[in-house]
């Protein structure tokens, strides 16, 4: 374990191994986050922090080198930068990377928290030179700030207001050249003009078993966590092409190897922790079964309006539509139709159940068109 570590054993590795050299920094991060019990800065710990550490997002990471490196040679801030995905793919970490390669100060903030034009105004005054201000969930600003940051983005000027009705005078504010890195899990919600004044955008994707197989490893060999190859990819098979799960998966297989076998995270070890913590072979957690679930056993299948299935297992819609639903269509078990959502075969298959002869609609592709 990282806790049974010390800066003493640190000090031993050689500092010519390549491997100790790019991941020194992390044990030792490691280290303190483990002996403090706090996940999350173990978490923090595990992300990469240079393009060539970043695992899968080839195409991503391709692009982003080339604008920054081509920014690095100019010698000027590089491009605003568009991070769309799911939750989970690495778009903060990208962020981080990006001021990290281009050596400057990196600011944070999300949407929501920018609730007035002046929220922004006063995070824009004190940005200096070639920072990096990452915005997350960046669709969720509100309007007036909004269009504050379409002048701040094309012509690094904001206008900050005094006062109020006729009285009321705009005083222009200088705002020294940066990069501004939005990220967004809902592109589809932000405006044309916000979206075109990013001069990069890239689309985060779903990874696939391979490259999970690769960050799992990685993670383990920062947390010290003896594992085999089977039971690397036995996590990766269930961490539903999501690195933040996967490493998620890893630290709670870790704790049941610990506590319940010899420390060794073998495949049978992996496959009992997983089922312990109602994680299926194919991912789906307790709500993805119980949507699953209610909507084959009490509704026949559907179509059910998503609000109604909510209620059926004690969820938000938001948290049915958001975290289980996208999950459920990508594997075919769930079709979004005009009329409710329908479960299709393979979702029968999947939780033993015969087939109804009705269920043979959800393979239309018509069904997939509408909300």
């Amino acid at each position: 374990m990282p806790g049974d570590m010390h800066d003493d054993d640190l000090d031993q590795l050689d500092p010519l191994d390549p491997l100790v050299r790019g991941e020194r920094d992390h044990l030792r991060s490691l280290v303190a986050a483990d002996a403090d019990g706090d996940e999350r800065a173990v978490e923090a710990a595990l992300r990469p922090r240079s393009l060539e550490e970043v695992v899968g997002q080839h195409r991503v990471r391709d692009q982003l080198g080339l604008v920054l490196e081509a920014a690095r040679l100019r010698g000027r801030a590089p491009d605003h930068v568009l991070l769309s995905g799911p939750p989970g793919l690495g778009k903060t970490t990208l962020a981080m990377i990006i001021a990290h390669e281009m050596g400057a100060p990196l600011r944070l903030t999300s949407g929501p928290a920018i609730t007035h034009a002046g929220d922004l105004a006063a995070i824009l005054s004190g940005m200096n030179e070639g920072d990096v201000l990452f915005i997350d969930e960046i669709h969720r600003m509100s309007r007036p700030a909004e269009e504050m940051l379409y002048m701040a983005m094309e012509d690094f000027r904001v206008d900050v207001v005094i006062g109020k009705g006729p009285g009321a005078t705009a005083i222009p504010l200088d705002i020294p050249p940066f990069t501004l890195v939005g990220a967004t899990t809902r592109a589809g919600l932000l405006p044309g003009p916000l979206r075109d004044r990013f001069g990069f955008t890239a689309q985060l994707e779903f990874y696939d078993p391979a490259d999970l197989d690769l960050i799992v490893h990685r993670s383990a060999r920062l947390l010290d966590v003896a594992l085999t190859a089977d039971g690397a990819a036995e996590i990766a098979s269930r961490s539903r092409g999501t690195p933040r799960i996967a490493n998620r998966l890893l630290r709670r297989v870790r704790d049941y190897a610990q506590v319940r076998a010899d420390g060794l995270v073998t495949h049978d070890v992996a496959e009992r922790a997983l089922d312990l913590y109602e994680v299926d072979p194919l991912g789906l957690d307790r709500l993805d079964r119980g949507v699953l679930d209610a909507l084959c056993r009490r509704f026949g299948g559907g179509p059910v309006g998503i609000s109604t299935l909510a209620v059926a297992v004690g969820e938000e819609r938001e948290t049915v539509e958001e975290v289980a639903e996208p999950f459920l269509v990508r594997l075919g078990f769930l079709a979004r139709t005009p009329r409710g959502r329908v479960a299709t075969p393979a979702a029968w298959t999947h939780l033993g159940l015969a087939v109804p002869p009705t269920a043979t609609q959800g393979g239309d592709p018509a069904l997939f068109d509408a909300e």
